[in-house]
């Protein structure tokens, strides 16, 4: 319609009213534009907080992965210690350094929670999270140190070591009585509170007596207190960095619900 009217004022030659014609032209074209663009920005603001409230519900569910293993891996190292001295005593109690020895190589793994983060970085969509909440996310999902952890610690010499020389029998009591807690889905939680071996006493003795004299159990011991303790020191970190990222999360939210 005005396309018809702008030629009917150009055949008249009615220069003022080609004049309003083409300024209200130019001023629909522009609103229009205007109101694309504020729509596509409104798209894209509902689609970075969507993004944010998965991302910080995946961070929070790392959080208490990552502070479970960092509770489990303690206590693994608590373990090697004790299990070093208790081989270094020839008069400790045989059920101890069995129960010790055992759990000073087991291992756990927990996995990430990052199909929000891959999704946000297969599509593109990093730029419509939160100022600062990119970085410190990029950080956290970098390396997963859980695995990290799991591969290096399976493959340990003491755990090869330890479960050859203890017999299959106290094995299964161990697993049955005194070993890892799971909970419904299997998930490893920490070790049982207490701590029962269904076993005659003397294969509790035999046990404790091959592990003192083999050479390779307190050498090996060693090396795993070294990898035991940097994979604590490790997760502490992650805990660390994780705390952080849900920081920066919850600090944007609040800046874009604050009043202006």
């Amino acid at each position: 319609m005005i396309f018809r009217r702008l030629t009917q004022h150009l055949r008249e030659q009615n220069w003022t009213a080609i004049f309003i014609e083409f300024v209200l032209l130019v001023l629909g074209v522009f609103l229009g534009i205007q109101v694309a663009n504020w729509n596509e920005s409104l798209a894209e603001d509902r689609v970075g907080r969507a993004y944010a409230a998965r991302l910080h519900a995946d961070l929070e569910q790392d959080l208490t992965s990552l502070r479970e293993l960092v509770a489990y891996y303690g206590a693994v190292l608590d373990n090697v210690v004790r299990t070093d001295a208790l081989l270094a005593d020839p008069q400790s109690d045989a059920k101890d350094l069995v129960v010790s020895a055992y759990r000073a190589s087991e291992i756990n793994f927990s996995p990430m929670a990052r199909a929000t983060w891959d999704e946000i970085v297969s599509s593109g969509d990093i730029g419509l999270l939160p100022p600062g909440v990119a970085r410190q996310a990029a950080e956290h999902y970098a390396f997963d140190t859980s695995r990290d952890t799991y591969d290096i610690l399976i493959q340990s010499a003491y755990r090869h070591r330890v479960r050859k020389v203890i017999p299959l029998v106290v094995q299964q009591a161990m697993r049955a009585g005194c070993s890892d807690h799971r909970d419904e889905t299997q998930k490893i939680t920490g070790f049982m509170p207490g701590c029962t071996l269904d076993l005659k006493p003397e294969i509790i003795t035999a046990t404790a007596a091959a592990l003192r004299v083999d050479p390779d159990v307190q050498a090996n011991l060693r090396y795993q207190y070294s990898d035991v303790f940097s994979a604590h020191a490790n997760l502490q970190g992650d805990v660390a960095s994780t705390e952080q990222a849900l920081a920066a999360l919850n600090a944007a939210s609040a800046a874009t619900q604050a009043p202006p």
